[in-house]
């Protein structure tokens, strides 16, 4: 149980990075669009709104808890007669959740690379989404991969949260080895260890 578990943590937890990180640099690519009055209003006013409807989205999870999600996502579909698998719903409500935080963490690094490196990049001819592509985002990547690795941590110990909608990840197997024993601290304690290990290793591979 507990093997099984740990295979469904792991899982989660990395295909739910690894979405959440594309679908936060795209959100932070669109809102870092830049926009000056000079531009005609066909096309300010649609990355207006398009940035409005990301920065709500981005408040939305980052001001709800992942636990209250999980259950709108999985049992909210439910209602309208949409049913996904559990694992499938569990890896689309942590990469939207991880999503809106990588998205913040992105954007800061997009911003923090210094306004030349686009000058420069459209100087020779480059769009914008090229020049975001080869120069910019390169360099932004270098600067917020400690904060990126970071969000990785948090979110391996928040699949635990995904047992509120039947995840079989360890928390869910320490429940299933309680309801059999009766024993509570054994199993706990076990997944916390497992758990500490999994932390450690993977904060040592993000140091290499």
């Amino acid at each position: 149980l507990f093997l099984s578990g740990v295979g469904v943590t792991l899982i989660v937890a990395i295909t739910g990075t690894l979405a959440g990180f594309l679908l936060g640099l795209l959100v932070a690519i669109l809102r870092t669009i830049p926009t000056s009055p000079k531009d005609p209003a066909v096309k300010r006013v649609p990355l207006k709104i398009l940035s409005w409807l990301l920065g709500v989205y981005i408040e939305v999870f980052r001001g709800t808890p992942m636990i209250v999600q999980a259950m709108v996502i999985y049992y909210g579909g439910m209602t309208v007669g949409v049913r996904l698998p559990v694992l499938t719903a569990a890896i689309l409500i942590v990469s939207v959740n991880t999503g809106a935080y990588m998205a913040e963490i992105i954007r800061g690094g997009l911003m923090a690379v210094d306004g030349g490196q686009m000058e420069a990049g459209r100087s020779l001819g480059l769009n914008y989404f090229d020049t975001m592509r080869f120069i910019v985002i390169p360099q932004a990547i270098k600067a917020i991969l400690p904060a990126l690795g970071n969000e990785f941590i948090i979110l391996l110990k928040d699949t635990s949260l995904i047992t509120v909608i039947g995840g079989k990840e360890l928390l869910h197997a320490a429940q299933g080895i309680m309801g059999r024993t009766y024993e509570a601290m054994f199993p706990l304690i076990g997944i916390a260890c497992m758990y500490l290990v999994l932390v450690m290793i993977f904060t040592w591979l993000l140091g290499k």
